[in-house]
């Protein structure tokens, strides 16, 4: 299965940003996961290093400045109904400038600050694999 054209996994990054112990999550209007609130991320170019790519992907999906990030921990997500294979590293950011929006309104529909105890439903398997890896200190 895979991608149109494509038959092997797709690399990706996701970003979890944080602010007062809670996440930013966004809703996905596309595949992979419709409708399912995530994290920030997406592709790692070629030639691209993944701590850049993920803070690139989270300032043009959210419109925030990214400081320094954090590798996190990484997730493999196959996802047979859509036909979407990634493999992803995750990483972590609590130093950022900027208030988040919907700067992405064909891929994105809405966004929020979630604790542990109010998180939105249904999650994205990236969403629940990076929560899996937050440590409870930081994120209540």
């Amino acid at each position: 299965m895979g991608q149109p054209g494509i038959d092997f996994p797709g690399l990706g990054v996701g970003l979890v940003i944080l602010r007062d112990r809670k996440i930013l999550l966004y809703r996905r209007i596309r595949a992979p996961e419709a409708g399912h609130w995530s994290i920030v991320g997406g592709k790692v170019d070629h030639m691209e290093p993944a701590a850049r790519a993920a803070r690139r992907e989270a300032e043009e999906e959210t419109g925030l400045s990214i400081g320094r990030v954090d590798l996190l921990g990484p997730a493999e997500v196959l996802t047979e109904a859509d036909g979407h294979h990634w493999i992803s590293l995750l990483y972590i950011a609590s130093e950022f400038e900027g208030e988040p929006q919907l700067t992405e309104p064909d891929k994105l529909s809405a966004f929020g600050w979630f604790s542990r105890a109010d998180l939105p439903q249904p999650l994205s398997a990236f969403a629940e694999a990076a929560i899996a890896h937050l440590d409870m200190a930081i994120f209540e």
